[in-house]
């Protein structure tokens, strides 16, 4: 219930349109060379950087994909004041771990600074309480999860536990996409999500599990191997839930895409969808399953 007001909040301003359920079995060899291009700089920055440069990509990727996010909800208008609120509130919820202020904290913050900023631009929007919520939503859609990814970063290890995040997330992507394309045949939500399948979502799985064991035994042997059994599954759960919440906006707004800046892969909420899901799910059970805690 709370995802469907999330959504019908998100996309108060646009049209439904109903997608064709066809599918086509083609490989996109587009997104192979993106990947190709993208994850030896990202392995650098994640696991041979400093912190912030974690910080600082999360920063520049996070901004983009609400950016797609604000385009999508407000097709006709955008008071430039409530984007300017909203690319703060996202920095700082980003950054927060960085400085001495609590989540909390600064989710209060931004909800005063949201309520200032409705008042200076009421006159000039017609829906100016909706916008807000809309921002708002996107902040905590968007920057609450990043915001995890930078505080795993902080734990003991903590470079290799992101790695080992995205290289799980990536997995359960990667394994989703090339089983459904090949053996994909019984549809799972087609009214959500036309072309994913149950034999897309077993790919995904299997694959997300296997290179979970990999990554146990390479760089994160801090965690027991069942925990690495245990994170294949909960990574690949959430990663699905990711990409359908995502779809669901998509669908509602009428749109394939949410953007096109990587090529093959659409836009960068396209990509970041199921981390969205996943970095959160994997930090608490890090932190507080495992009993991994930053340092003092």
């Amino acid at each position: 219930m709370g995802y469907t007001l999330a959504i019908e909040v998100l996309a108060h301003s646009s049209t439904f349109v109903t997608t064709s359920p066809a599918r086509t079995r083609r490989f996109d060899l587009r997104r192979l060379y993106t990947a190709l291009a993208l994850i030896p700089a990202v392995y650098i920055i994640i696991a041979h950087l400093a912190p912030w440069a974690l910080t600082l990509l999360l920063l520049v990727v996070g901004s983009i994909a609400l950016l797609e996010l604000y385009n999508l909800s407000f097709p006709s208008h955008l008071s430039r004041l409530l984007l300017g609120g909203g690319l703060t509130g996202f920095a700082l919820t980003l950054t927060h771990s960085h400085f001495s202020f609590s989540l909390s904290e600064l989710l209060v913050g931004t909800v005063l600074v949201a309520a200032v900023t409705v008042s200076i631009s009421a006159a000039s929007t017609e829906h100016h309480w909706n916008d807000a919520v809309v921002i708002l939503l996107g902040v905590l859609y968007v920057g609450f999860p990043l915001s995890t990814v930078v505080s795993t970063r902080t734990l003991p290890g903590g470079e290799w536990l992101v790695l080992f995040l995205a290289v799980v997330t990536w997995a359960s992507d990667t394994g989703a996409y090339y089983a459904g394309t090949l053996w994909g045949k019984r549809p799972l939500l087609p009214s959500i999500s036309p072309k994913k399948t149950v034999e897309g979502v077993l790919g995904g799985l299997v694959l997300a599990v296997g290179v979970a064991f990999l990554a146990q035994w390479w760089f994160t042997s801090e965690l027991p191997l069942a925990d690495a059994v245990i994170l294949g599954v909960l990574l690949t759960t959430a990663g699905l839930l990711g990409d359908l919440f995502e779809s669901m906006i998509k669908r509602r707004t009428g749109v394939k895409d949410s953007g096109g800046i990587l090529p093959g892969h659409g836009g960068m909420l396209d990509r970041l969808d199921s981390l969205l899901f996943t970095a959160p799910t994997f930090y608490y059970y890090v932190a507080y399953v495992r009993g991994l805690s930053p340092p003092s």
